[in-house]
C-alpha cells in the first residue's frame, strides 16, 4: 500500500494541473473551489513554516500555493460571466492583495497569525461565493458535485489549520471547535460523493484512497494537546497533502462531466 508521505512529495513537486484558461462551466466551478481549498493551504502552510514543521516543504507548498491562486485569479475574472461574478472577484483580487501582503511581507511570527486567520476567512468567503455563483449557472446535477468534491479539498487543508492554530494557542478554543465542524462536514460530504448516481469506477477508487488516508489524518488530529503531538505535527501536514491530492482527483474527474 502506498504510504503516507509518497503522495505529497508527487503533489507539491508537479503541483495542480491546469490550464492556460477557464475551459468550461465545470472548469470553472473547480478553479473557483480551488480557490477556497488555496486559502486554507497557504494559511495551514504559514503556520506550519511558524512552528517549525516540514519547513522546507510547508514553504514550497506555500510559493507554489500563491502562484497558483495568483494565475487562478486571473483566468477566473476573465471567464466571469456577469456582473456578479465580475463584483466577487473584483473585491476577492482586493482582500487577495491583503492576504498576499501578510503572507510575504515578513518571516511568519506569532504575533501575525490571529490576523493571517482573520483574512484567510475573508479570501475564503470570497472564493466559496464565486464558487457558488458558477455552480448556480450549471444544468446539470454534476455541477453540485464539482463543488461539494472541490470543498473536501477546501476542508482537508482548513481542519489541518486549525490543528496548528489550536497548537499555537491561538484563538485555541474557536480553532478547536471549527476544526470539529469541518471534521463533520466533511465525513458527510465524503457520503454523498460515494453514493452519487454520476460517481464511475474510477471515482470510488480515488474516494477510497481518501478514505484510507483519512485515517492517518484523523489520528492525528485526534492528538493535538497531547504528549504525542510534537510526532503528529508532521503527520497532519503529510496527511493534509495526500488526502488533498486525492480529492483533487476526484473534482477533476467530476469536473470532466458536463455541467
Amino acid at each position: 500500500m502506498m504510504n503516507r508521505r509518497s503522495l505529497v512529495l508527487g503533489l507539491a513537486a508537479c503541483g495542480f494541473s491546469s490550464q492556460a484558461q477557464v475551459s468550461s462551466l465545470s472548469d470553472a466551478i473547480n478553479k473557483a473551489g480551488r480557490q477556497r481549498m488555496l486559502s486554507q493551504r497557504m494559511a495551514k502552510s504559514w503556520l506550519a513554516v511558524l512552528m517549525g514543521v516540514d519547513t522546507a516543504q510547508a514553504q514550497m507548498v506555500l510559493d507554489r500555493s500563491m502562484s497558483l491562486f495568483d494565475r487562478q485569479l486571473v483566468e477566473l475574472k476573465s471567464y466571469a460571466s456577469n456582473d456578479a461574478l465580475k463584483l466577487t472577484y473584483q473585491q476577492l483580487d482586493q482582500v487577495w492583495g491583503d492576504f498576499k501582503t501578510t503572507l510575504v511581507g515578513q518571516a511568519p511570527n506569532r504575533t501575525q497569525a490571529a490576523r493571517l486567520l482573520q483574512i484567510d476567512s475573508a479570501v475564503l468567503k470570497l472564493a466559496n461565493q464565486g464558487t457558488g455563483q458558477f455552480e448556480a449557472l450549471a444544468t446539470k446535477p454534476v455541477g453540485r458535485l464539482v463543488n461539494i468534491a472541490g470543498r473536501q479539498r477546501m476542508l482537508s487543508q482548513r481542519m489541518a489549520k486549525f490543528y496548528y492554530s489550536a497548537s499555537l494557542s491561538v484563538d485555541a478554543d474557536q480553532s478547536r471547535s471549527e476544526l470539529q465542524k469541518a471534521r463533520t462536514e466533511f465525513l458527510a460530504a465524503m457520503q454523498t460523493l460515494k453514493n452519487a448516481p454520476e460517481a464511475t469506477a474510477r471515482i470510488k477508487e480515488d474516494i477510497t484512497l481518501a478514505e484510507t488516508q483519512w485515517v492517518f489524518f484523523d489520528q492525528a488530529l485526534q492528538k493535538i494537546g497531547s504528549a504525542a503531538a510534537a510526532k503528529s505535527h508532521s503527520d497532519v501536514f503529510v496527511t493534509s497533502e495526500n488526502m488533498l491530492s486525492s480529492m483533487d482527483r476526484v473534482t477533476s474527474l467530476y469536473a470532466s462531466m458536463q455541467s
